[in-house]
Formats: C-alpha cells, sequence, structure tokens
C-alpha cells in the first residue's frame, strides 16, 4: 500500500514532488474520452522513470507470444492495445537549460484531477541549475464531446528569469510498448509534414494495418496577448516539431495552447486521415480552449448526474466511490460496438488493454444501471458480431456444429491468452457472456435483442456446454472434468461448482428463450434454426438431460457448496492464520505451493451464489460465505465486491464495509503495489455493486426491482440513481428514512424491504429504515 493522495469530495490531489510516485501517478491522473485515453506524462522532458502512454481505441497489434513449447489451439499471439503517438510534448529551454524535472529543484509541486469536469491539472516551482526559478500551471483535457481532440494550456511564469525561453511542440510516433515480447516497435512511418505551427505525423501498424494521423497547432501568448511568431520546423522519421523563442522578462506570463487530434483508419478511409486531422484542428482552434472546456464539463455534468454515488460522513469512502465512477465514464461511451473495455481501460499496458469477461459480469450492471440502454446494448452486439470467430475458436479446440467458445483475451473475436488452464479450461467465460443477454433484457425489459441477437448466441454457448459435459458411469451422473473455474489458484479441476451451475443455468435459459421465439416470432424462428441447422427435440433432450443429472459437489456435513470435486484434501488453513510476511501469496510463494493450497484468489463459489442469489436460502449463503471468505486472499480485484454484495445480504456489516473500502480505493492507495501498470478498470464497476447492490439492496427478480438498502455505522447517508424499465430512480438512506425520488414521467412499481410499493411519476415515496 502506498497513500499519498490526499482525501477529497470530488478531487484526486498530490501534492509535493516525489520521483519514486511518477509512474504511479501517471496512472492514477490518467484521463480518456471513449475514443482514446493519455496516461499523466509530463509534457515537457523528463529523464527519470516514466511509462509514456498515449492509447487510441480499437487499435491493436497481435504481438507475437513467447513461449519455449506449443500445444494444438495455442494462440499464436496477444492482442495489445498500442502505445501511440505522444501528442503533448512540450521541450521548453532557459537560456539552453532544458526543463526536467529530474533535474531541476521543485517545489509547490501539485497535481490535481478534477473528476467532476474532467480536467487535470499541475502547478510547480522549478528552479533552474542556473539558480533563476519559473513557476509553472498546467491544465489538460480529452473532450467528450471533440473526442477525437486533446487539449493543453501550459503557463509558464517568470520569478526571477531573465532571457529567452525555446518552445518546442512536437508529435512523436517513434514510441514503443513496455510489454514488448521481443521489444520491438509496432509501428512503421508513413508520413511527416511540420508548417508553421502545425505537426502532423502518420504512421501504420505491422500486420493489422491500422494507419494513425495524428495532428497539432500551437500558439503561444504573453501577458494575455496572443503573439505572431516565426516557427522554425522540422522532421525526421516518425516525429514533426514546430520551435519558436520568446523573450522573457521576472513578472511575464506566457501561456502555451496545444490542440491535438488523433484520427485512425478505424472510422475514417487512410486517404481522409490528415484533411480530417485538420478539420478537426480547425474546429478545435475556433473554437478555443474556453469554450471547448465548457461543452466538456457540461457534458461531464450531465454524467453525473446520471451515474453519482453520494456518501455523507465518509470523505475516503466518498471519493473512492467517484474515482472508480469517473475512469468507468471516460472509458466506455458506448458510442462504438465495435470497442469494449479492457481491464486497465487507456491507463496502462498490462493485460493489453483487450476485452475479458470481466466486462459482462461486472461493467454491464454499472452501465444498465446508469446509462440508456443502447449503451448496454452495444457492449451484448460487440460479441454477438464475433459469434462467428466464437465458434472459429471452439473449432480449433475440437468442437463441432455450432458449438461457440468465446476467447478469454481478444481484440477481434479471436482467442489471444496464451496460458493453457486460462485459454483451454476458464471456460466459466462462456456462462457469464450468455448470463449477460439475460441480465439486460431482464432490465430493460427488450425481448426483441433475444428474438434477433441473443437466442442465436445462446444455443452457440449451449451447444458448447453439452459438448464440454460428459456422462460419468461410475457415478451416473454429468460431470465437467479439466477446468478452472473464477479461482485461478486451482488448475485443471474436475467438477467446479459454479461452471457446472452457469453451464446448466445456460442450458435452462436457452430452452427458455427458444420457447418464447418460437411463440412471439415463429417466422424468425424458422429462418434462425435452419441458418444454424438447429435439431429442436434431439439437441434440447441433451440439454435438459445433462440438466437434470449434472453432479454438483458439495459437502453436507458442513453445509456448503463444494468448490470442485476433492477440495476439502486439501490442508484447510485461514487467511487469517497466514503470516502477513507470505501476503500477497502470488509474490512469495511458488505456482505448485498455491495449486497445492486451500487459498483462493476470488469468489469462485461465491460468485454462483451471488448470481443466482434468490435460489438460496440465508442460512446456506451464510454457510457457504463464512466458509469461502476466510479462504480468501482476495488478490484478484475483482474478488472483493462480490464479498461485499454478500456480507451485506447477510448483515456482516462490519466485513463489507472493510472489502468495500478496499476495493473503492483499490488504485487510490495501491493497495497491491501495482497501480504503476495501470489502473484496475473492470473491478471499478465492481465498487459501483458494491454500493448498489449490496448496501443498497438492489435486486432484479422476476422482471420487477427490489430494494432493501442498509447503511454501515460510518456513514450518515449515501444516495444512488439507477434506470429501470423507462424509469430514473434517486435513491437515499439514512439512518431514518429512505427515499426514492422518481426523475421522470414513468411511474414504477417496487418491492422495498419486501413490501410492493408504486413509485409515481415524478413523485417520492419515503419509508422508514
Amino acid at each position: 500500500m502506498n497513500k499519498y493522495l490526499k482525501t477529497d469530495h470530488w478531487k484526486i490531489i498530490e501534492e509535493g514532488f516525489n520521483k519514486e510516485n511518477v509512474t504511479s501517478s501517471e496512472s492514477i491522473f490518467s484521463i480518456g474520452n471513449g475514443r482514446m485515453g493519455q496516461r499523466a506524462n509530463f509534457e515537457e522532458d523528463y529523464t527519470g522513470e516514466t511509462l509514456q502512454g498515449s492509447y487510441i481505441a480499437g487499435v491493436y497489434y497481435p504481438d507475437k507470444t513467447r513461449v519455449g513449447w506449443w500445444k494444438n489451439g495455442y494462440p499464436e499471439y496477444f492482442a495489445k492495445v498500442l502505445n501511440a503517438t505522444n501528442w503533448i510534448g512540450l521541450r521548453l529551454v532557459f537560456n539552453g537549460e532544458i526543463l526536467d524535472l529530474n533535474n531541476v529543484i521543485v517545489s509547490d509541486f501539485r497535481r490535481e484531477l478534477n473528476m467532476y469536469t474532467g480536467l487535470l491539472l499541475r502547478s510547480f516551482t522549478a528552479e533552474l541549475q542556473s539558480g533563476s526559478s519559473v513557476s509553472v500551471e498546467t491544465e489538460r483535457f480529452l473532450s467528450i464531446v471533440d473526442d477525437n481532440i486533446g487539449v493543453i494550456k501550459y503557463s509558464i511564469k517568470s520569478v526571477d528569469y531573465t532571457g529567452n525561453i525555446s518552445i518546442a511542440s512536437y508529435v512523436d510516433g517513434d514510441v514503443k510498448n513496455e510489454d514488448s515480447n521481443y521489444n520491438e516497435k509496432f509501428w512503421d512511418k508513413v508520413s511527416e509534414s511540420a508548417l508553421e505551427n502545425e505537426s502532423i505525423v502518420t504512421v501504420r501498424t505491422k500486420k493489422t494495418g491500422f494507419v494513425v494521423t495524428t495532428g497539432a497547432r500551437v500558439e503561444v501568448w504573453k501577458n494575455g496577448e496572443k503573439l505572431t511568431l516565426n516557427f522554425d520546423s522540422s522532421i525526421k522519421e516518425k516525429y514533426a516539431e514546430n520551435k519558436t523563442l520568446v523573450a522573457v522578462l521576472p513578472g511575464d506570463e506566457i501561456v502555451i495552447y496545444k490542440f491535438a487530434a488523433n484520427i485512425s483508419s478505424f472510422n475514417h478511409s487512410e486517404s481522409d486521415l490528415v484533411n480530417v486531422t485538420k478539420a478537426e484542428l480547425d474546429k478545435a482552434q475556433s473554437k478555443h480552449y474556453n469554450k471547448m472546456f465548457d461543452e466538456h464539463s457540461q457534458a461531464w455534468a450531465k454524467k453525473w448526474e446520471e451515474s453519482d454515488i453520494t456518501i455523507e460522513g465518509d470523505v475516503a469512502a466518498q471519493q473512492g466511490i467517484r474515482f472508480n465512477i469517473f475512469q468507468l465514464n471516460q472509458t466506455y461511451t458506448g458510442e462504438d460496438e465495435r470497442l469494449n473495455i479492457g481491464p486497465k481501460g487507456f491507463t496502462g499496458e498490462k493485460y493489453g488493454g483487450t476485452t475479458y469477461w470481466d466486462t459482462e459480469a461486472y461493467c454491464l450492471p454499472f452501465f444498465l444501471a446508469t446509462a440508456e440502454p443502447k449503451v448496454s446494448k452495444q457492449l451484448l452486439i460487440y460479441r454477438y458480431k464475433q459469434l462467428d470467430k466464437a465458434i472459429e475458436n471452439a473449432t480449433k479446440l475440437g468442437f463441432s456444429n455450432g458449438a461457440a467458445l468465446f476467447p478469454m483475451v481478444t481484440a477481434n473475436g479471436e482467442e489471444c491468452h496464451n496460458e493453457w488452464e486460462i485459454t483451454f479450461e476458464e471456460i466459466h467465460r462462456n456462462g457469464a457472456i450468455a448470463f449477460a443477454v439475460y441480465n439486460y433484457i431482464r432490465h430493460t425489459g427488450d425481448k426483441e435483442y433475444l428474438v434477433d441477437y441473443g437466442l442465436e448466441l445462446l444455443i452457440a454457448i449451449s451447444r458448447f456446454w453439452s459438448q464440454r459435459i460428459t456422462y460419468s458411469q461410475q457415478i451416473d451422473k454429468y460431470v465437467m472434468l479439466g477446468v478452472t473455474g473464477p479461482n485461478e489458484y486451482e488448475n485443471n479441476i474436475d467438477n467446479n461448482w459454479y461452471t457446472n451451475t452457469i453451464a446448466c443455468w445456460c442450458m435452462e435459459y436457452t430452452m427458455e428463450a427458444i420457447e418464447y421465439v418460437k411463440t412471439k416470432e415463429p417466422g424468425k424462428y424458422d429462418v434462425l434454426s435452419g441458418k444454424i441447422s438447429f435439431n429442436e427435440s434431439e439437441e434440447q433432450a441433451r440439454w435438459r438431460g445433462i440438466v437434470e443429472n449434472m453432479h454438483f459437489p458439495e459437502n453436507k456435513e458442513l453445509g456448503i457448496f463444494l468448490q470442485q470435486d476433492n477440495y476439502m484434501n486439501k490442508e484447510q488453513i485461514l487467511v487469517k492464520d497466514l503470516p502477513q510476511s507470505q501476503r500477497p501469496i502470488n509474490q512469495h510463494w511458488s505456482w505448485d505451493r498455491i495449486l497445492r493450497s486451500c487459498f483462493i484468489k476470488q469468489a469462485d463459489t461465491l460468485q454462483g451464489i451471488y448470481l443466482f442469489e434468490h435460489k438460496y436460502d440465508i442460512d446456506t449463503i451464510r454457510r457457504n460465505f463464512e466458509f469461502y471468505e476466510s479462504r480468501t486472499v482476495h488478490e484478484s480485484s475483482l474478488s472483493p465486491c462480490v464479498h461485499v454484495v454478500l456480507a451485506a445480504k447477510i448483515d456482516d456489516m462490519q466485513k463489507a464495509y472493510d472489502l468495500y473500502l478496499r476495493t473503492s480505493r483499490l488504485d487510490i492507495d495501491d493497495y497491491n503495489n501495482e497501480v504503476a501498470e495501470g489502473l484496475h478498470i473492470t473491478s471499478m464497476a465492481g465498487t459501483w455493486m458494491s454500493v448498489v447492490q449490496g448496501f443498497g439492496g438492489m435486486r432484479v427478480i422476476d422482471n420487477k426491482l427490489y430494494l432493501s438498502p442498509k447503511l454501515p455505522d460510518m456513514w450518515k447517508s449515501y444516495s444512488f440513481t439507477i434506470r429501470f424499465r423507462g424509469s430514473v430512480l434517486k435513491v437515499t438512506a439514512s439512518k431514518q428514512n429512505v427515499t426514492i425520488m422518481n426523475k421522470t414521467n414513468v411511474e414504477l412499481p417496487v418491492i422495498i424491504f419486501g413490501k410492493s410499493e408504486i413509485v409515481e411519476a415524478k413523485g417520492f415515496l419515503t419509508v422508514k429504515m
């Protein structure tokens, strides 16, 4: 843990310059707009440790895997969202001395991320080697209105410096990924140009052939007046620069405005890229800084109106949840069905920036409740449009008849993860994608999605399960062998309870969906059946037989579901008895030792209880929670949130609060000493779940909205906003009452504390806690 940031309701604040925190802060203060993202690198030169990172959504590279051996079915590459052209660069030279915070005396350093307006600010005073001092203030944002544009306002005030300042604005495409498997650079040159105050670089990815044009224009103002300057322009391979000279005296203030555009062939034809870039720069300069920021901040205000969670009486908890919501909203906007959410978003390179099952399991609930339904639908259509690739992935592993295995990791639908215990065995991901279809429909009521898209996907997934499951003559049951559950500290085990549970649920739900579509749209059903050669009676008979005769491991003596067969053969040691010096175990133990232990990385059996909670009585939930949580080391960022929801369910509010604080401040306080690699974007959605589903008790059961709020002792009150079936409700819980305000003209029935109520259109409902 590394707690060096100040607590504040709406801001992330760093005070004082510590070189050891630079890379961590680059992650934490990252900004994005769904179309691109930028780590909080300094605009000026910095020769200390840094991870320069600028990322363009949808642009990736298939980095060939480094393994010493191969197995049939292994992907040949790991897809990586690329570090793209550096557009923020400003080289500032004071009488021959480059401004570099690694080489000057820094004082009054302050960095601030204003989450309400989406603005990154930084200020400091630098004492140059000559002994003179200058003070600097910077502002930066990536517009969520004009989402191709990034803007910088860089102000330099001379304290006692007299002389020239050489100002060079540049764009640099000669960049590399820190996680490159072979230390190669992934970009080839296309063109460079630099004229007057404009610099443009166009580069192309190797193999995938994405082309990105990055352009920038710079203006220099002195003491409030725009200067007319001559710029020396220069280019070299993948680099373009505009440089000018300004004379200053003590008290003078120089303001540099830099407008930049990133335009890619993901959205435009290659022949148009330079012209589109110039047009975007024209628009940015025409609006200029103040108008662009006003539009940007107003758009952020609207996002907060839809998704904010307020917590009264606990600033650390408040800051944590808002940081998580901010990062989610700036990572994914739902504007493009080809885009998804990587575990690190636009904040770092670990995990490649590609799509995992995290999206369906953790992110979808957030967007379902906080954004228009079309945003969540885009996430589902992303998977549907990759169904052919999922069928291809399954075919490579020996499955047939249109069975689909969605990838563990992907950029384009093709599997690109190559650890055998994940790629071949962590197949529960199929279940998360099927559950997302169900979750979307039960939340929005959009059953047309089932007709047009969902059923085809569900049948393909159920075909996979029916082939992956085998019949055991020994126990006269169907079994699932050689799998890895969500707990990745177990590999190649038999009958993972969660995987068996979600597989059977998938087949049951698919059969329900078939019946609905047959009845509602028989013509479309017949067309689909012919398209996929669906033998309804034969395939459903197989599915029904599996569902009715599946093996689910359990320990009747303890009254728990067993994580997998033979789990109790392991030495049963509790986490509380682990020496702190051995935590986290993934950094202190051999993999062999971890696999032989009873310790659990993240919710596994409890993941299934979380999803299907309504099937189990409270005593069953409590027994399983107390057994498994005491053996869980929470060494996945996805772990605490599920435990918060269940802990609140069984009224273990202290455990729920402690784990909530851990998940909400995981990155701000750097619990795992790894935030320099990037933020945990997808687990941030789990933080939202912790409040709304955990403390708020929000559930959707039988197409009805349930609420049963509980208040942690440390909080005076909290509120959240949720969308459901056309209504938008603001729920506020205090120690005395729960108030529900309907912000729309659509009345909504809710079940609160087990009692049915109606929240009138534009009305209020108040009940006692």
